[in-house]
């Protein structure tokens, strides 16, 4: 993390919560995380907008998808309402490196935009 700034901080702790199964089962706590222009480049190629992503991750059960681990997870402010997080995942096997970019709104921290790129090794 990027010396303990706060956008920094709040950016990580919003990624933290995306990635608890709790979260990700609600449709409310997910939605309260993502900006109303929230857009991803998944891991599986396809791309997501925010109505499809928590439709999705409203569908899928913990015991189907296991848990998700994160590593490596560092932020960097681009400006003063904007955060980037980079981090990596692990799940049942599957790696990716993944890339966060948050913005601060009138709602607090939110996920604008994300991307997953599968690795292996």
């Amino acid at each position: 993390m990027s010396d303990h700034d706060p956008a920094v901080e709040a950016a990580v702790q919003g990624e933290l919560r995306l990635l608890d199964p709790e979260v990700r089962a609600s449709p409310e706590l997910v939605g309260a995380l993502l900006h109303p222009e929230f857009h991803e480049f998944g891991a599986s190629g396809r791309q997501w907008d925010r109505a499809s992503i928590v439709a999705a991750l409203a569908g899928v059960t913990d015991q189907e998808a296991g848990p998700i681990t994160a590593s490596g997870m560092k932020g960097v402010r681009l400006a003063p309402d904007l955060v980037h997080l980079t981090f990596d995942t692990e799940r049942n096997g599957s790696r990716a490196h993944r890339s966060s970019l948050w913005r601060r709104t009138s709602s607090g921290w939110l996920l604008y935009f994300h991307q997953a790129t599968p690795f292996t090794g």
